[in-house]
């Protein structure tokens, strides 16, 4: 028996990887919390499962009791996280629970919601000579922070930001990056990205709470803060470049092209 945390992606169901599909369906009890994942994410086992629990109004303890059960009875559990279960899944005090319980477990990854927003924009949030840095974090509200991992120090680095959980903090998120990016910073607010009702709104650290409050987006957004976001003049990258040879591009060509053996 086995507890498989699997990565649902961002909203979608068609980005939830193959392993985790596969494992999903190859599962009698069935735990996602509905309130972050669509039920659509479920329809490959809605008639084949035994179980299905939605884990969105109860406790740590009692979704440890589920699994203690399927255990029990030789039962291996899919459990269902939203994004990438190891990017504030909060699965950390799961795998503890387990392990006191001697329980076996697995971490199928997912599409995380700053791969799948960035996408929904359209940009690369790694541009050369412009941001070669992401940052992912979240807000402070009732997690304690480190103070080195507080706003204002990751804001030090310039580097592209993606924050979690903060949107109804907006007010103050912005009047904490000001002084580090500046106000014509581009910023985006990506609302439930995937999903069918997704939205966003683009701006500045000058505009953006305006354009937010319009939104009334209030949960389930992420915020993407970074000159990538509107910068038009960078670098092209070397990986490509002619003049930069590398072990599979060497300077000195073979007269002959490379062929490939087919089989």
């Amino acid at each position: 028996m086995k507890v498989y945390f699997i990565g649902a992606g961002p909203g979608d169901p068609e980005l939830m990887t193959l392993k985790g599909q596969r494992i999903l369906q190859q599962c009698p009890v069935v735990l996602y919390a509905g309130s972050l994942i669509p039920r659509e994410v479920l329809a490959s086992v809605e008639h084949s499962a035994e179980q299905i629990v939605d884990t969105a109004s109860i406790t740590l303890d009692e979704i440890t009791a589920y699994i203690e059960k399927a255990a029990a009875e030789g039962k291996d559990v899919a459990r269902l996280q939203c994004g990438d279960p190891s990017l504030y899944g909060a699965i950390g005090e799961q795998i503890r629970q387990l392990e006191k319980l001697g329980i076996a477990y697995e971490i199928i990854p997912g599409v995380s919601a700053v791969a799948a927003s960035a996408a929904f924009l359209g940009k690369e949030l790694t541009l050369s000579g412009v941001s070669q840095t992401v940052i992912m974090t979240r807000y402070e509200g009732k997690t304690p922070f480190p103070e080195r991992e507080r706003l204002p120090e990751l804001a030090r680095s310039g580097a592209t930001l993606a924050i979690h959980l903060g949107v109804t903090r907006i007010h103050k998120i912005v009047e904490e990056l000001l002084p580090h990016y500046g106000s014509d910073c581009p910023v985006a607010v990506c609302y439930r990205t995937s999903w069918p009702d997704e939205d966003k709104v683009v701006g500045t650290l000058a505009d953006i709470v305006e354009k937010v409050r319009a939104k009334k987006f209030t949960r389930t957004s992420l915020i993407l803060v970074g000159q990538v976001l509107d910068s038009p003049d960078f670098a092209d990258s070397y990986l490509y470049a002619k003049e930069q040879a590398h072990i599979y591009r060497p300077k000195v060509k073979p007269d002959t092209p490379r062929q490939v053996k087919r089989t």
